[in-house]
């Protein structure tokens, strides 16, 4: 159990290109997360892609740019 209470977590760290621990995590301006798994963690930038597309598409039906 960690100092927090809390299970461990696990961060994706954009520098390394690798799933990182509370134990070894790179600053914050390196990773994203936490997430509760290392899966979870390892799949980070996916999940960024696809809310960034959604993201997208939103801005484009809100702007009336949809075709």
């Amino acid at each position: 159990m960690s100092d927090s209470g809390r299970g461990g977590q696990f961060y994706w760290c954009t520098r390394h290109h690798r799933v990182e621990t509370d134990s070894n995590v790179c600053p914050a301006k390196h990773v994203l997360g936490p997430y509760d798994s290392a899966a979870d963690a390892e799949n980070a930038l996916q999940r960024v892609q696809e809310r960034n597309e959604a993201w997208d598409a939103e801005d484009a039906r809100w702007a009336g740019d949809d075709r």
